[in-house]
């Protein structure tokens, strides 16, 4: 399949390159460091610039628990064997450090003109070595910084990736950092060939993977590409999350326990999530220390309801990994169906839950693309779009658009309905207006919208109604 979307990731690293081959600044190299989730799509990204750059280029990945010198010696044949015009000059040389290794690359790198280095997981190249992160940092700026090289530094352990530019750490100052999101709900749509609501639902589906995406042959709907990812126990869809979970957090069942009560069980209190663990309720401080690891990894979050008023008590947790979202729901617990031939019954898994998971996956996905999209003309001040729920949870108010979190001054609320066979109707704005009021800041002036990709009957007090199309117009 042709490289899809990431053009402003391109045109970032375009930038970079520029900067190099212009060599106006103090130093002739750059450094990048680039992090996102694992499979996300790192190293086709940077593979696919070294290409259209036309740089000369060494890439190197990195393995986790390698022994230290047998890495040093594919580092050495990675830069040996590169295009780099100086790559002759270090053939058959085995460092025995990492510094040594890291000279060994300065030597091969051109001085006329610019050059790309990729070091792949950089974080468990540097874990093989005690003080690596401060080696990297004396080479950087002894050797590497004097030529003009593109130096991209790729980890999909985002705690780790952060921790590098962290003050306390040798490497810091030294990086602009850059995150890989997870394909926009627009790039999906261009790699399936669906628009609206169906991309939409391809994009909540794949979690924006460009693996799980590939797989999904263009025009193609949901339910038969579900039917065909389940018929193969290796398709991506399939073993996606697997493949996460085991390379964020090996050996911890307790991470794996909380992941099931928030994303397979749906629970999103505390004391729900306390309850639902499989294995019994988890000891509190287990359940915080949990929670404050999964969201340092940002693959939870927890919402507080949107409003002129705090309510840090009333926060709900959900799963912030899109690539986990589904996975979680869906087929974690369809895995043993799926290994013994029985994808029917994977399926009328799905057919039973995704009405109600949709209605409540897409609301993240909806406050983003109005957060990109506002503000605007209408609502010039508006720049949190959040919900609001009390500690009893109703009512619930899907939308609160802001100007701040809490907010100063609430410019709308709304709802949500998820649907493509009828618009929303009088009778539910009727109720939006009267549950609303509930909500600290909103008055009966308060302006009324709603999100809806069939749109909104004629006549109805709504200030916008936007649909599936218009949000996805929030991603270039």
């Amino acid at each position: 399949m042709p490289f899809v979307g990431r053009r402003r990731e391109l045109d970032e690293l375009a930038h970079h390159l520029d900067v190099v081959r212009r060599g106006q600044r103090a130093d002739r190299g750059v450094c990048l460091a680039l992090r996102g989730r694992r499979r996300v799509g790192k190293s086709r990204l940077v593979t696919e610039f070294a290409v259209r750059s036309g740089a000369p280029t060494v890439y190197f990945q990195a393995a986790r628990g390698a022994d230290p010198g047998a890495e040093l010696a594919l580092f050495a044949e990675a830069v040996a064997t590169s295009d780099l015009p100086g790559a002759a000059l270090v053939a058959g040389v085995v460092p025995t450090s990492l510094t040594a290794a890291l000279t060994l690359l300065a030597t091969a790198l051109p001085d006329d003109v610019p050059s790309v280095v990729v070091l792949d997981e950089v974080p468990w190249l540097l874990e093989a070595f005690p003080g690596g992160a401060g080696e990297l940092q004396r080479v950087w700026d002894t050797r590497l910084a004097a030529k003009p090289v593109l130096l991209l530094l790729l980890g999909g352990d985002l705690a780790m990736m952060e921790g590098l530019a962290r003050p306390d750490q040798p490497f810091h100052g030294r990086a602009t950092e850059m995150v890989l999101d997870p394909l926009s709900p627009r790039d999906v749509g261009r790699m399936t060939g669906l628009t609206g609501a169906d991309a939409v639902d391809a994009w909540l589906v794949t979690g924006g993977s460009p693996l799980v995406a590939q797989e999904w042959r263009p025009g193609t709907d949901v339910e038969t590409f579900l039917a065909e990812s389940f018929a193969r126990s290796t398709s991506a869809l399939v073993v996606s999350g697997s493949r996460v979970l085991d390379g964020e957090f090996p050996g911890s069942g307790v991470a794996h326990q909380v992941l099931d009560a928030i994303g397979g069980r749906g629970e999103r209190t505390f004391s729900g999530i306390q309850r639902a663990a499989r294995g019994g309720p988890l000891n509190a401080a287990t359940l915080t220390a949990t929670l404050q690891m999964l969201s340092a990894k940002r693959v939870v979050t927890a919402d507080e309801p949107l409003s002129l008023r705090a309510a840090t008590k009333d926060r709900r947790w959900r799963v912030a990994d899109p690539a986990l979202r589904f996975w979680l729901a869906f087929v974690e617990d369809a895995l043993p169906d799926v290994d013994r031939g029985r994808p029917d019954l994977a399926l009328a898994r799905v057919r039973r839950g995704l009405a109600a998971w949709r209605g409540r996956a897409v609301e993240p996905f909806v406050r983003e693309a109005l957060e990109r999209l506002l503000p605007d003309e209408a609502w010039p001040q508006v720049r949190r779009v959040g919900g609001w729920w009390p500690r009893s949870n109703t009512p619930e108010i899907d939308l609160v658009g802001a100007d701040a979190r809490p907010a100063g001054a609430v410019g709308f609320v709304g709802l949500v309905k998820w649907r493509s066979e009828g618009p929303v109707s009088a009778a539910e704005v009727g109720h939006l207006a009267t549950t609303a009021t509930a909500v600290p800041g909103v008055g009966a002036g308060t302006p009324l919208v709603a999100v809806c990709p069939a749109g909104s009957v004629p006549g109805t007090a709504l200030a916008r109604t936007w649909t599936a199309d218009d949000l996805l117009a929030a991603w270039p």
